[in-house]
């Protein structure tokens, strides 16, 4: 019988411009990935415990040594050492200052009044504001990493955009979904005001307004009131069809009615076994519910 430290493990949520995928990773064969297009069938048990996925830096992926065990609820699907060994080399930890990458600064809208500041590599093309399932963004210029920085310092401190809000608060918004024009108009007008501040750097090539919404991505239009959030257990048993993918919420309509949010970032962990597609649900399922502080995005 194989071992299920042999299994692959889900990695979470990946959103390349193709669509949404769940990413996978082996001990020995390395990583994949499969689509989550709206309308796939998902049908998984999941395995006896979840653990740590190890450390990935420079395109390579490196296990757990120790293999260690994560609770269910945690949000980050690294263990204390791995997560410490992660921040030791990264830009959004600020332990960075040498990436010769340029950097685009942008205005994220999650919901009204939900307008953050932040900044991304510019290679990546606008992937970690869909992994963020930001509704609409606005670039605000290009730069060094350390220019880039600093304009998202200057605009915490002059205008108070924040650089996080609670993953909560981003859920909420989602439906109904709030029209195209008032996200338009409140994007435009603080992306005008942090144009005309003085102290932004020199060496950031600042970008004339124009919004990208991820609507027709994230299948938002579908949503119904009030989804039940998946709590995973060993064991359990989860089946529906994909209805949405909002970052790391993949939401499934269920064989008996129901609209289920599966959080990706407390997938990520777990061993995942093919099920019937009729198989019922035997997660935990709840209420949304606030999240903790290590879930500030």
């Amino acid at each position: 019988m194989r071992a299920e430290g042999d299994d692959w493990r889900c990695a979470g949520v990946r959103w390349p411009p193709t669509g949404p995928e769940l990413a996978w990773l082996h001990p020995v064969r390395g990583g994949r990935t499969s689509p989550l297009p709206a309308g796939r069938q998902l049908a998984f048990t999941t395995g006896d415990a979840r653990r740590c996925l190890g450390v990935r830096r420079g395109g390579r992926h490196t296990p757990c040594p120790a293999g260690a065990a994560l609770t269910a609820t945690a949000v980050s699907a690294q263990c204390a050492e791995c997560a410490r060994l992660d921040r030791a080399h990264s830009v959004a930890a600020d332990t960075v200052a040498d990436d010769p990458r340029p950097y685009d600064v942008y205005l994220a809208w999650f919901g009204p009044g939900l307008i953050k500041v932040g900044i991304t590599a510019a290679e990546r093309e606008g992937a970690r504001l869909r992994e963020q399932a930001a509704l609409s963004y606005a670039l605000l210029g290009r730069g060094p990493l350390m220019a880039a920085r600093r304009a998202e310092a200057v605009l915490g401190a002059a205008l108070a955009v924040p650089d996080r809000f609670p993953y909560a608060a981003k859920r909420a918004a989602r439906h109904p979904l709030p029209a195209r024009e008032p996200r338009t108009a409140e994007l435009a007008e603080l992306h005008g005001r942090a144009l005309g501040l003085a102290g932004l750097p020199e060496s950031l090539a600042v970008r004339a307004f124009a919004p990208v919404h991820h609507d027709e991505e994230f299948h938002l239009d579908r949503l119904r009131p009030g989804p039940g959030l998946v709590g995973l257990s060993p064991g359990c048993a989860i089946a529906g069809r994909v209805a949405a993918v909002a970052g790391p919420d993949v939401y499934l309509d269920t064989a008996d009615g129901r609209l289920l949010l599966v959080d990706a970032r407390q997938l990520a962990g777990w061993a995942l076994r093919a099920t019937d597609p009729g198989t019922a649900v035997t997660a935990a399922v709840r209420p949304p519910e606030p999240d903790g502080p290590d879930a500030l995005f």
